[in-house]
C-alpha cells in the first residue's frame, strides 16, 4: 500500500465522497478546466481513478473561451456536493464567475450522460440532504451557514419551506465557517464545515449536531492537526461510510504550489458525535492502515494512474477530435477549430487568437503536477509555428514557467519564459496582458526540440527546472523557477502543453510522445 496522507498527492480541493455498493466516488472543484467535474472511483479509500466527467462546458461564456481579455481563473466551478437517491446521482454546485447554481443528474455515473438543471438562487459551498420523510434540503453560507428547503425535484426554493441561520460565527477568525456538508446519521442532523479562528493558528475542522432543524445545533472541534506541515491546517470535506458501519472523512491539505491535497481521516461516534482522538490529531499512518485492513476492501482492482503519459495516437477514422485520454483537461473551453489529432499522431495547436503570454493562451492541455517529484517531456515540431508565436510546456499557475520555442523575426529561438510571485502579489490585472520575462534564451536550427520541465515540491520546495533537447542531447538551462500557489488561479500545478501568437494567428505546433514521470 502507498504511502498515506496527502493521499491523493496531487490537487484535488474540496472532496465529497459517496459510496454505492463497494465502490466509492468522489468530486471535486475543477474551476476552469474542461471538462468539468472529474468523478473518481475507489473500492479501496486509498487509491482513485478518473472514470467520468461531468460536464464539456457550463455557459460556453466569453469569459470560459478566453476570449479578447476575459476568462474564469480563480472562478468556475467551487466545492460540488454528490449524493445518490432513489437510484439517481445528483451533483450540485455554484459557479462563482456566472452566479447560478447548477444541479447535474444521471442513473449510471460511470458512463452515462449527466443532464443539466438550474436550481434557484446562488448557494455558497453547498451541500445537498435528502431526508428520510421525502424532504430536500441544502446547507450552505459562509460566516452565517443557512439550510433552506427545495422543491423536490431541486428546481427551486420550497415556497413556505424551511429557510433559516442555522449558524453563526462569532469568533475572530481568518475565515469563517464554510464548506458545508450535511448528513442525516442515526436520527441526528451532522454539519461538517472548515473554520480558521485565530487562536488555533491553522484552518480547522468543526461538527455540528442537531436532532431537530429547527432546535438548537452543538458544536464540537474535529480536527486541528496539520500533520507535520505547519501551519496548514487539514480541514474542508465530507464524511463517507463503510459497508461494516465505519466512516472516514476526506478533508483537504493545502501543500504549496502543488495545491490542495485530500487526506483521509477514520473516524468513529463517540457521545453521539463524529470523533477523530482526543487530542483532535489525525492517527498515524499505521494506524490508518490498520483502519482500512479490517474493513475488507477490495484490494484487486487495477487502478488507472491519476496522470498518463501520451503518444497522442488515436483512433481519428470519424473525427479529429477524439476523447482524449482521462487525465486532460484544457485550460478553459477549447477551440476547436485550434486543435486535433492528426492522423499520423500528434496533437495541433493552431492559434485562433492573438495573445500577449501564456495564461491567454486558447487550447492548453493540462495535467496536474505529483508530489514530491514529477516531470514531463514532450516532442514539439514548430516548423509551422509564424512570427511572434510561442510554443512549448509550461508549469502552469499565476507564477507559470515555460520552455518552449519563440519565431522571433522568423529565427527559431529556444526560451525560458516566467512570471515572478512578486508580478502575481500584486493583485494588478494588467500583469495578465503583460509579457512573460525572459530569463533564457539561445537561437537553434531545428524545427524539432524535445522539450523538459521537473517540478520538486519537496519540503515546501516548490520548484520548476527546465530542460532542451536541440539534437545535442537534453540540456539543462540553469533556470530554476519558484512555484507559488496563489488565489489569482487558486489551483495547484499544472503540466501545460501551448502554443501562442503574439503577432498573428494561423501558427501551428505538432506535439508528440508526451512522457510524464512521477515519484511515490
Amino acid at each position: 500500500m502507498q504511502s498515506l496522507n496527502p493521499i491523493m498527492k496531487t490537487d484535488y480541493p474540496d472532496p465529497d465522497v459517496i459510496r454505492v455498493g463497494n465502490a466509492y466516488y468522489m468530486v471535486s472543484t475543477t474551476m476552469y478546466f474542461f471538462p468539468g467535474c472529474a468523478i473518481l472511483r475507489s473500492y479501496d479509500l486509498v487509491n482513485w481513478e478518473i472514470v467520468n466527467y461531468v460536464f464539456d462546458k457550463l455557459e460556453d461564456s466569453s469569459a470560459e473561451n478566453l476570449e479578447r481579455e476575459e476568462s474564469i481563473y480563480g472562478h468556475g466551478m467551487w466545492a460540488p456536493t454528490l449524493r445518490f437517491h432513489n437510484g439517481i446521482y445528483y451533483i450540485a454546485f455554484s459557479s462563482v464567475d456566472i452566479k447560478k447554481t447548477y444541479f447535474f443528474t444521471t442513473d449510471d455515473i460511470e458512463k452515462g450522460k449527466w443532464e443539466k438543471h438550474y436550481m434557484d438562487g446562488f448557494f455558497h459551498d453547498l451541500s445537498l440532504l435528502f431526508d428520510d420523510d421525502g424532504r430536500v434540503y441544502v446547507t450552505y453560507g459562509n460566516g452565517d451557514i443557512w439550510i433552506t428547503e427545495l422543491e423536490p425535484d431541486l428546481s427551486a426554493i420550497k415556497e413556505g419551506g424551511l429557510s433559516k441561520i442555522i449558524i453563526r460565527d462569532t469568533d475572530d477568525a481568518y475565515l469563517r465557517y464554510e464548506g458545508s456538508h450535511i448528513y442525516k446519521i442515526d436520527g441526528y442532523y451532522y454539519i461538517f464545515l472548515i473554520h480558521w479562528p485565530k487562536s488555533a493558528g491553522m484552518r480547522t475542522q468543526v461538527v455540528y449536531r442537531a436532532s431537530d432543524l429547527n432546535g438548537e445545533f452543538e458544536r464540537r472541534d474535529l480536527v486541528i492537526d496539520d500533520i507535520g506541515n505547519p501551519g496548514r491546517g487539514v480541514a474542508q470535506g465530507g464524511i463517507v461510510d463503510t459497508p461494516d458501519g465505519s466512516y472516514v472523512a476526506y478533508l483537504f491539505q493545502d501543500c504549496g504550489a502543488v495545491g490542495r491535497v485530500p487526506v483521509i481521516v477514520p473516524l468513529t461516534f463517540k457521545d453521539g458525535f463524529p470523533y477523530v482522538s482526543d487530542d483532535l490529531k489525525i492517527p498515524s499512518e499505521k494506524n490508518i492502515k490498520k483502519f482500512l485492513e479490517k474493513q475488507n476492501l477490495a484490494k484487486d482492482h487495477k487502478y488507472d494512474k491519476l496522470y498518463t503519459s501520451d503518444d497522442f495516437k488515436y483512433d481519428v477514422t470519424m473525427t479529429s477530435h477524439p476523447d482524449l485520454k482521462m487525465q486532460w483537461q484544457w485550460n478553459h473551453l477549447p477551440c476547436d477549430s485550434g486543435w486535433k489529432i492528426k492522423h499520423e499522431g500528434g496533437l495541433e495547436i493552431k492559434n485562433t487568437k492573438i495573445a500577449t503570454n501564456l495564461v491567454h493562451a486558447r487550447n492548453m492541455l493540462t495535467q496536474r503536477m505529483m508530489m514530491p517529484k514529477c516531470s514531463a517531456t514532450v516532442t514539439i515540431d514548430v516548423s509551422g509555428i509564424k512570427d511572434g508565436d510561442v510554443a512549448g510546456i509550461c508549469a502552469m499557475q499565476g507564477c507559470y514557467g515555460l520552455v518552449g520555442v519563440r519565431n522571433q523575426s522568423f529565427q527559431k529561438e529556444l526560451v525560458v519564459m516566467v512570471r515572478k510571485k512578486e508580478e502575481v502579489d500584486r493583485f494588478d490585472k494588467r500583469i495578465d496582458y503583460m509579457p512573460g520575462n525572459v530569463v533564457f534564451s539561445r537561437i537553434i536550427n531545428t524545427d524539432v526540440v524535445k522539450l523538459k520541465i521537473c517540478a520538486d515540491f519537496t519540503g515546501g520546495k516548490d520548484t520548476a527546472y527546465f530542460y532542451y533537447d536541440a539534437g545535442d542531447g537534453m540540456i539543462d538551462t540553469g533556470v530554476s523557477h519558484k512555484l507559488h500557489f496563489g488565489l489569482d488561479h487558486f489551483t495547484g500545478c499544472r503540466f501545460g502543453l501551448f502554443n501562442f501568437a503574439t503577432k498573428q494567428p494561423g501558427g501551428k505546433a505538432v506535439f508528440n510522445d508526451f512522457e510524464y514521470e512521477a515519484e511515490d
